[in-house]
């Protein structure tokens, strides 16, 4: 398997760093707690696919959701970046689905694993092109909008994200350094739900700017 590039870049994807819990209605609509700092996972490269992938859902899982999120893509090396700086480490903007088997999750939280096994399979990370000429684009105002079949069923924005995009990459600087090609997926809006065979994602920043449309088997 070739290894994935960043669309808009044409780099090699690095890392895939995921923030659980990122909006507060998000946490409380799953019943969770808001928390007092970022929460970390990582994907697998085999979850990255493009605009246009189909993603099947695993046997392993009956209840597979579709997450909303705006990812950022990381140009250059640092560590212990100052969140006055992190606008110059990035590279792009675009958007992505963190695919979750939401049955495999639960059955993990509550023993206290991680969440890899439910976040993992493969194309559970599809991406869109990268906006790269973003320097005037504000990062607190990112609008972000899913359609299942056509129906509106996640609409958030960045301004409503606990920990913004900022802080996020101060936060991972200060634990691990930051390398070209790294991508971060910042959380998703409140609306998450479950996908059935048949059904036709598309995600929308800044109302089209970037788009992604996925289909699911």
């Amino acid at each position: 398997m070739q290894q994935p590039k960043i669309p808009g870049l044409d780099i090699p994807v690095r890392n895939i760093y995921c923030i659980g819990r990122n909006y507060a209605q998000h946490a409380k609509e799953l019943g969770n707690s808001v928390p007092s700092e970022p929460i970390v996972f990582l994907k697998p490269l085999g979850a990255i696919c493009y605009d246009q992938a189909t993603v099947s859902i695993p046997p392993q899982s009956e209840s597979v959701h579709f997450e909303a999120e705006i990812v950022v893509a990381i140009s250059a090396s640092g560590k212990n970046i100052l969140q006055a700086d992190a606008k110059n480490f990035i590279g792009g903007i675009g958007v992505g689905i963190d695919f979750t088997a939401r049955d495999i999750q639960s059955r993990a939280k509550k023993k206290g694993h991680p969440w890899t096994l439910a976040k993992g399979f493969e194309n559970f990370a599809p991406i869109s092109d990268f906006i790269t000429d973003f320097k005037s684009i504000a990062l607190n105002d990112l609008d972000i909008k899913l359609f299942q079949n056509g129906f509106v069923k996640q609409h958030g924005n960045s301004s409503e994200m606990i920990f913004p995009i900022p802080q996020l990459i101060t936060f991972l600087s200060e634990r691990f350094r930051l390398h070209p090609g790294d991508l971060i997926f910042t959380g998703t809006p409140e609306g998450v739900g479950p996908v059935n065979q048949g059904d036709k994602l598309e995600i929308l920043l800044n109302n089209g700017q970037k788009s992604l449309t996925v289909n699911i088997e």
